[in-house]
């Protein structure tokens, strides 16, 4: 059995956390740059706000309505994220991480720590979650990973208990039944109006055609996977990833680590243009450092206004292939700042930027260069950035840097002025409890 634990309203959660007036109250979150809703409270729902709404365009309607509005605080949610999957682990030794919000664990052979049964025991889990982070959560148990979705989904329309669990044939086919087919996970707008036109309406009616049937209008392969799944039959691989990895340790399942920033006003100059490429190559080296990781391939991109007039490409990359894998942040600024003088084009005013370092394999296993480095050159730099994690760590990110990345990020940061405190992950805002 598979249960997928799935944060409620995640971003919003995190809020209230640390804000507990803000319980019952309608609350959104917006995206980078404070572009447009991404997490919503039920009472915003409720409302009529839509998940992906501009937020200028919603701005009067959310000050009529009297809702909370917040900046997307990522170093508060990826900190409370790692914290609900510390809590996991302790239920099951397996946990698949699917998202910030949302992960698989393994139940199979846990009935001898759940006596009472998968119900109690995924009701537990959704409790411990909420004791010891404060996070509300919804628990789906089923046979696969697709109906454990399934279950999910179907939990999270609960008032209060937020489980379900599908644990014989007649409760999943129950549940399958009542989920239209453009709800199944895998089944997205270009497949569901096929679906639906074959008289395909519901899970029940995908799950009850025949093998062939499937083959033949749903993909090949990866439709018939997806029916078996339906069926009961897993198919899909469980890949623990990320939580039992220490810091610096090789993390399996990644394939590529990225940093990208919508700029809170369009750039021409190649000057700001190069310190923020520099201060995102320098985030996502620390990542690599982070996961025990090195990087091949660097790719450095740029994006214009996809709302200009013009029929052109709205992003521009270049891509570098170094000599030898890396996580050494001064080589990566240096590679991604030669790519950049070729790729930015004089006048061009450019909104958003970013690097994306991919190729990767367990650091400390790069075959030397001839004309590189020598293993002793390679050594010492390594302590270097360890030493630098080490100060950052303990001063604060950005405590020391490379000059490239410059003094004053003001001028290309997005928009955030509407953003809480970072109250787990800094010592200048921790919370603070008045008696």
């Amino acid at each position: 059995m598979i249960a997928l634990v799935d944060c409620n309203n995640f971003y919003v959660s995190c809020e209230r956390v640390f804000q507990p007036q803000l319980e019952g109250q309608p609350v959104v979150v917006l995206s980078n740059n404070d572009g447009c809703l991404i997490s919503r409270s039920d009472e915003a729902k409720a409302l009529g706000f839509e998940m992906g709404e501009p937020y200028h365009l919603a701005r009067a309607r959310l000050q009529q309505h009297g809702v909370r509005v917040f900046s997307s605080n990522y170093a508060l949610y990826g900190d409370m994220s790692r914290r609900v999957l510390r809590v996991l682990g302790d239920f099951t030794p397996e946990v698949d991480v699917y998202s910030i919000d949302e992960a698989f664990l393994n139940l199979s052979g846990m009935q001898y720590c759940a006596e009472a049964g998968l119900e109690a025991y995924a009701k537990t889990i959704r409790r411990t979650v909420l004791e010891h982070v404060g996070i509300p959560t919804a628990v789906g148990v089923a046979p696969t990973k697709t109906l454990a979705k399934l279950a999910n989904r179907l939990a999270r329309q609960q008032a209060e208990q937020r489980v379900m669990v599908l644990e014989t044939e007649q409760q999943c086919w129950a549940a399958l039944s009542q989920t239209s087919v453009e709800k199944v996970w895998g089944i997205g707008r270009r497949y569901a109006p096929k679906l639906q036109a074959e008289n395909i309406k519901t899970a029940a009616d995908l799950a009850g055609a025949s093998e062939s049937w499937v083959r033949r209008h749903l993909g090949g392969v990866v439709g018939v996977r997806l029916w078996r799944e339906l069926r009961g039959h897993s198919c899909l691989d469980f890949d623990p990833t990320e939580l039992a990895a220490e810091p610096g340790q090789p993390t399996p399942g990644r394939h590529s680590v990225s940093c990208t920033r919508s700029f809170g006003q369009p750039q021409r100059s190649i000057i700001t243009l190069s310190e923020a490429v520099a201060t995102f190559t320098s985030r996502a080296a620390e990542k690599l450092r982070l996961h025990g990781l090195a990087a091949h391939v660097l790719t450095v991109i740029l994006g214009t206004d996809k709302h200009a007039p013009g029929n052109g490409p709205r992003t521009h990359t270049a891509v570098v292939t170094l000599p030898t894998s890396t996580s050494d942040t001064g080589q990566l600024i240096e590679a991604a700042l030669q790519k950049l003088r070729l790729l930015a084009r004089p006048g061009t005013a450019y909104c958003r930027a970013g690097v994306t370092l991919s190729g990767l394999e367990p650091a400390g296993q790069a075959q030397l260069s001839m004309f590189g480095h020598s293993a002793e050159q390679l050594q010492q730099r390594q302590q270097l950035m360890a030493r630098l994690d080490a100060l950052n760590a303990r001063f604060g990110r950005g405590t020391v840097r490379h000059a490239a990345t410059g003094l004053d990020d003001s001028l290309w940061r997005g928009r955030r002025n509407l953003m809480s405190a970072a109250c787990t992950t800094d010592w200048q805002q921790l919370w603070q409890v008045r008696s």
